[in-house]
């Protein structure tokens, strides 16, 4: 049976007054009322009136208008941000994203109607917290299901974002998508209304599928859509690329796996996330079949067998550059692409518990101080990927280095040891008022010093370095 009223925050029922006070209707609309319905925590409020936007600005002091040639403004109200969206109707779509015409529409039930999915066309009054559901979207809802409102090829020729949200939302909420809805991406016009898309909106939408509780989901429905193959095509070549020999170090091939590490990975970090995906792509490029003769242990006449090792040797730097390629693509951030090619490039340490404090320092430097916590995240999350399961800390020899090595890290970034080239006793003036001239020579001096006092801390001396720089000038 279907709620006919939901209790509204008492900041909705006073923003909401505003509007009925001077004569207008408004509706609470979009995510927050689906997630009302879920009864999950909603944040942000969209409200749909019949009021325009000239209007809205009249009604409340503090108004931006974000969208005003769509018909939407953000009001401030009290410390929160509305959005507000005059009630319209949608024709024609040949872009693929913005409609040809908008024009105003008289009811909450036309607005309703040119959303994209049933669990989102639902409206809550603000006067009274009547509920508007036309489409059946509560159940929709209750069955955790994603279906469009009305039909779906329609719905999916306006925007070609539409398909990308589905499976986004599949993978946010936990939902089925309703076969017909499913269906219809694979069809070839959706997928190509799908490819018109901006770049940076489905980037948006990557982003959302990569945040999600099990990423896997998404990005699983990417590849089988074909949405992938549009989007993110460099990693096709990880399906069906297997990564178990004889040893049995892994159960998937490397997509499965590159899913999996992402589901492994904090939910709050989008650069391990990315990281986890992105770490192994470079394995297809670098696989390497080799043959090896070896006594058969199974015998005891000497005889001998061949066997098959799979490597991957340096797909580390592989994955480096084509992370770099499709970020770039993606149009992510410099800073996001320059974190997440590090954390991929550095993501095959071997640590081992014969490491001088030296060699920890070293560690350190190439692998940055502020990026060990992530790094650690990756290597944690690249274990859970092996077998989509989270490995037991108490039976794993691997997790035991792992805090070996983060413990003695720790100790390193305690002592405040020198670890670059601003922290040593001595800089370039000092060399050259001490008669080393300027240029190349000087700097590969002062790269010696950190190199002594990486070995020794205890020579991060002024006078001691000094004395060694002119040995090392003569």
């Amino acid at each position: 049976m279907s709620t006919k009223n939901i209790k509204l925050p008492p900041l909705l029922i006073e923003f909401g007054k505003i509007f009925t006070t001077a004569g207008y209707k408004a509706y609470l609309v979009g995510g927050a009322v689906r997630d009302m319905f879920m009864k999950v925590p909603a944040h942000d409020w969209d409200v749909a009136t019949n009021a325009t936007p000239q209007d809205v600005i009249k009604l409340f002091k503090f108004v931006v208008p974000t969208g005003i040639e769509h018909g939407t403004v953000t009001v401030h109200f009290k410390g929160t941000e509305i959005e507000v969206t005059t009630f319209r109707t949608e024709a024609g779509y040949s872009d693929g994203r913005h409609p040809d015409s908008i024009n105003y529409a008289a009811t909450i039930e036309e607005d309703l109607a040119r959303r994209d999915f049933t669990m989102n066309a639902i409206a809550a009054s603000l006067e009274d917290g009547a509920v508007v559901d036309p489409y059946g979207g509560q159940e929709d809802i209750k069955n955790r299901l994603i279906k469009t409102v009305g039909v779906a090829h329609e719905r999916f020729m306006e925007d070609g974002l539409r398909p990308v949200r589905a499976l986004r939302f599949a993978s946010k909420l936990n939902f089925s998508i309703e076969n017909n809805t499913y269906s219809e991406i694979f069809k070839k016009e959706i997928q190509e209304k799908a490819a018109s898309i901006s770049i940076e909106r489905f980037r948006d939408e990557f982003e959302k599928i990569m945040a999600s509780p099990k990423p896997s989901v998404g990005l699983k429905l990417l590849e089988e859509t074909g949405l992938m193959s549009i989007f993110l095509p460099e990693f096709m070549v990880c399906r069906g690329c297997v990564q178990s020999d004889y040893r049995a170090f892994h159960k998937f091939d490397v997509m499965d796996h590159l899913y999996y590490a992402c589901d492994g990975a904090p939910a709050d970090k989008l650069n391990v996330r990315l990281a986890a995906l992105f770490h192994d792509i470079g394995k297809p490029a670098a696989k390497k079949l080799v043959k090896e003769t070896v006594l058969d242990g199974d015998k005891n006449d000497g005889s001998t067998k061949e066997i098959e090792t799979i490597t991957f040797y340096n797909h580390e730097s592989y994955s480096e550059i084509i992370t770099k390629q499709v970020m770039t693509r993606l149009k992510f951030s410099n800073e996001m692409i320059n974190n997440v090619c590090h954390l991929v490039k550095e993501h095959m340490f071997h640590y081992e518990t014969n490491w001088s404090e030296a060699a920890v320092r070293r560690f350190i430097i190439r692998t940055k101080p502020e990026c060990m916590e992530d790094l650690y995240d990756l290597r944690m999350a690249d274990m859970y990927g092996m077998y989509n399961e989270p490995v037991d800390i108490r039976y794993s020899a691997s997790i035991q280095l792992l805090l070996e090595l983060k413990e003695r890290v720790h100790s390193e970034l305690e002592k405040k040891t020198t670890l670059s080239l601003k922290s040593l006793a001595v800089n370039g003036r000092d060399l050259m008022a001490a008669g080393i001239p300027a240029g190349k020579e000087l700097g590969r001096i002062l790269n010696e010093l950190l190199e002594c006092v990486i070995e020794d801390p205890e020579m991060n001396d002024k006078d001691r370095l000094l004395e060694v720089a002119k040995r090392l000038s003569n």
